[in-house]
């Protein structure tokens, strides 16, 4: 009776989904013309493809985001080891995330933008690229993508999976838990973050046999190699920092600015040629942070604008994408931004500690407080988690003043982040391959 009533739901879903079809083009349309959307690219949302399909099996890795997208790079390369032979088709959704992701990824993947999830996007798309197996990153669950990818024989696996209390609640729901347990039962794999996130997944009516752990995908960001481009970077910025106490706040939203101003206010005043490097999380904020800094008497430096680090300059704002990377390797302290205000949930800091940062976090961590579990059970030193501003500030002047404390939390860090790190990518590529590809023989 449930799978009649999934299936009801679902029929009532892409029968609106064609119906919005329309509007959802002219949506599509405006955001091109803000630049929301790539100018000259934008129709691949439909499922327009925009470059040959080569012959030969195909697996089609999928991420929303700039975070996603990156956790996939590692799992692709693994991929493209093991079959050298197959294509690969990668997605994202947002033009950031293609900014950055596309420079990252080896040669031989094509990269397209996601189509949105209506029956004839959807379609057009599955149709052209014929994938053998689609890879989802955490919690893209489509319902047009999933059911249609299985009607048509491909494999559907989710990785990295996620599912909030929210998300829960809201697929717990009388009206939605027949179209999620429809959904579910079309996976081949889920390879969830945690135990909870697996009960999550079991409660929604996914199979308990195709559910797995591997680690966290997000560790595998902080091996990825930097270009020859970033590497001189690097040396470009350290010889402008040279010889100043330097800290580095990332992917800071823009109800932590203050906090993190007020931060280096403080710090000024025991260090006077203080550099703080400040990250904007969203790159339209960069140039009104400069502004709002400049009325207050502060020199400040916008990366954007291809602007020095002089002598004369005490706040560096970075507003670029995908060079968080880079950073880490300039700045000996990253405070992870994202967890200094109530509903936000932190972000990945596992590549600041790949890099050898002392690393500092707020109070709001989401899902990401299981990593930091993780690598404070390995080093607790690996990561200071402070309460507010007043922690926060001590815990940096302690790290300012002592040479030998930094270089503790530094080793800590790193030594935490190899533990957890090691084997995620072949663990999680090993239940792809077992459970996706050799199981149905994908590419014999």
């Amino acid at each position: 009776m449930s799978a009649k009533w999934g299936w009801a739901i679902y029929d009532i879903y892409r029968a609106a989904s064609r119906a919005i079809a329309p509007f959802v083009y002219l949506h599509i349309h405006l955001r091109r013309l803000r630049g929301l959307e790539h100018r000259s690219r934008w129709l691949e949302r439909f499922g327009r493809p925009t470059t040959p399909r080569p012959p030969g099996p195909l697996i089609w890795f999928h991420a929303v985001s700039l975070g996603e997208g990156l956790a996939a790079i590692p799992v692709i390369k693994h991929c493209l080891q093991e079959y050298p032979n197959v294509l690969v088709l990668m997605t994202t959704t947002t033009v950031s995330a293609f900014e950055v992701i596309k420079d990252k990824l080896p040669n031989s993947v094509i990269y397209q933008f996601a189509p949105i999830d209506t029956p004839m996007a959807m379609e057009n798309f599955l149709v052209y690229w014929s994938p053998v197996a689609v890879i989802l990153m955490e919690s893209e669950l489509w319902p047009n993508l999933i059911i249609s990818a299985s009607r048509k024989g491909i494999a559907v696996a989710l990785l990295n999976a996620r599912m909030s209390y929210k998300s829960f609640k809201r697929w717990s729901l009388r009206i939605s838990l027949p179209l999620i347990a429809l959904m579910l039962s079309k996976f081949s794999l889920i390879v969830a973050l945690s135990t909870t996130e697996a009960v999550r997944y079991q409660l929604l009516n996914a199979p308990p046999f195709i559910i797995n752990f591997a680690g966290d995908l997000k560790y595998a960001v902080g091996g990825l190699q930097l270009s020859q481009r970033e590497n001189k970077s690097i040396e470009r910025l350290k010889l402008q920092l040279k010889d100043r106490p330097v800290w580095m706040a990332a992917s800071i939203h823009s109800g932590e600015t203050e906090v993190m101003i007020s931060v280096h206010n403080e710090l000024a005043r025991v260090f006077p040629n203080l550099v703080t490097i400040l990250v904007t999380r969203h790159p339209r904020h960069g140039q009104q942070l400069v502004e709002a800094l400049q009325k207050r008497g502060m020199h400040a430096a916008l990366r954007s604008r291809c602007e020095m680090v002089s002598p004369c300059v005490n706040v560096y704002v970075v507003d670029t994408l995908g060079e968080l990377g880079m950073l880490y390797r300039v700045s000996p302290i990253a405070v992870i931004g994202g967890s200094f205000q109530s509903g936000l949930s932190g972000h990945n800091f596992s590549e600041a500690a790949a890099a050898g940062c002392a690393v500092l976090t707020g109070p709001h961590l989401g899902h990401f407080s299981r990593m930091l579990a993780e690598m404070k059970q390995v080093d607790y030193q690996s990561v200071l988690q402070v309460e507010g501003k007043l922690e926060l500030v001590k815990a940096l002047k302690q790290l300012l003043s002592s040479t030998e404390l930094l270089e503790s939390h530094q080793r800590s860090a790193k030594l935490a982040f190899s533990a957890v790190s090691n084997g995620v990518v072949q663990n999680v590529w090993n239940l792809v391959d077992a459970q996706c590809l050799q199981s149905r023989q994908a590419f014999g």
